[in-house]
């Protein structure tokens, strides 16, 4: 059995990933969104289901929320029922993509009463940030447009600046706003905010408290996302990660599960460039469990990020730089490959198992009972959020 050093095991203790509330919701594909018995019908619900992967992995400690799929009457209540579970609340992800208002632009409609009605969600948000404690207001925009001359693709840009700095105004002083991209869907001709370099140029005009976002699964296919990592990290404005796998397009699927590879390569340049264990640099992930079971699915998320940065710790740094300083290509890339193909999950489950952890968390969420019991119990509701 590979052994992880006592640095690399104090380093793993300090890991964080933050969990999505509609994760545990019914979501998914283009094609069905497929129910799932014990379906949350409200947060306290999805903060409870959250609250058993960090229970088995104490990995998990926040639980994001969408607003207004969150939307509670008490927020210090639902505060007070997660830190009572032993985890807190956390990013608080807008929604400007579900209204029909919003079918030509939200931030940046050249409606001004759709682009207000944008700004004040936006700013409506802060306000539960407030309420909640919350560090990071994350911005996901769906706007952009399916056609050639639909509208002017600049002065849209300018509309999202002006936009973007009313809201960052708002933002406390231990606040931020971190703004994610994605390179297409649902427009196709153009996204206003597609890539890492807009996502970039947008929040640098903006301000030291403005980050980007990066989704691992908001790419073109052959796309370096490690050399993204490395420049943003590189650039300061590295803010935080959504963690999911893709196939073709943004399937939200487990992270690791398409490319373990690539997962193990972003976070070789995450350690690198100081990002792991880093608070500027929050770890979540975004994902939707379509056929599988919601909280396995995320202990097993967890469980693969977990098993990565253990390998990524694993990367003899000393013989990679002589390697590349000799340009010795095939030492370099052997060094590379002999850290990504240890097996650590032996040594991470006597490790868990010495913090009072079970040593397989997905076996002993199977034997809990828990999901039967919230199967038993959760009947007759509608789910909390967007969904089925």
């Amino acid at each position: 059995m590979t052994a992880l050093s006592p640095e690399i095991l104090n380093t793993l203790e300090k890991q964080t990933i933050e969990l999505p509330s509609w994760a545990f919701g019914n979501s998914g594909t283009r094609f069905k969104v497929f129910t799932t018995p014990g379906t949350p019908r409200d947060p306290f619900e999805k903060v409870a289901d959250a609250a058993q992967v960090n229970a088995l992995t104490g990995l998990a400690p926040s639980v994001a929320l969408h607003i207004p799929w969150d939307l509670v009457d008490d927020f210090d209540a639902l505060r007070r029922h997660a830190e009572g579970l032993g985890v807190r609340l956390g990013t608080i992800n807008s929604n400007a993509f579900q209204d029909d208002d919003y079918k030509f632009g939200s931030l940046t409609s050249a409606d001004d009463t759709v682009r207000r009605k944008a700004i004040d969600h936006h700013l409506a948000c802060i306000d539960v940030m407030d309420a909640t404690g919350s560090r990071d207001l994350k911005i996901w925009l769906a706007d952009g447009t399916n056609y050639p001359g639909q509208d002017d693709m600049r002065a849209r840009q300018d509309r999202l600046h002006e936009s973007l700095t009313e809201i960052y105004a708002r933002l406390g002083d231990e606040q931020r706003l971190v703004l994610e991209y994605k390179f297409f869907e649902p427009a196709f001709y153009h996204t206003d905010v597609p890539d890492w370099g807009t996502s970039y140029a947008q929040v640098s005009a903006l301000g030291d408290k403005a980050m980007v976002c990066l989704d691992t699964g908001h790419h073109a296919p052959g796309t370096n996302i490690e050399f993204i990592v490395m420049q943003l990290l590189r650039l300061g404005k590295l803010g935080s990660f959504d963690f999911n796998s893709r196939f073709y397009a943004d399937d939200d699927l487990i992270v690791g599960a398409a490319d373990p590879f690539q997962l193990f390569r972003i976070l070789v340049e995450v350690i690198r460039g100081g990002g792991l264990n880093n608070p500027d640099v929050a770890f979540m992930l975004d994902q939707c469990h379509n056929i599988e079971k919601k909280i396995p699915g995320q202990i097993r998320s967890v469980l693969n990020v977990q098993e990565m940065t253990a390998r990524a710790l694993l990367l003899d740094g000393d013989a990679l730089a002589a390697a590349q300083k000799a340009n010795d290509v095939l030492a370099a890339n052997a060094v590379f490959m002999d850290a990504f193909q240890t097996d650590v999950r032996p040594a991470l489950a006597q490790w868990r198992e010495s913090r009072g952890l079970p040593a397989d968390p997905m076996a002993a969420y199977a034997a809990c009972g828990y999901q039967e019991k919230i199967e038993a119990e959760r009947v007759g509701g509608v789910q909390a959020g967007w969904g089925a």
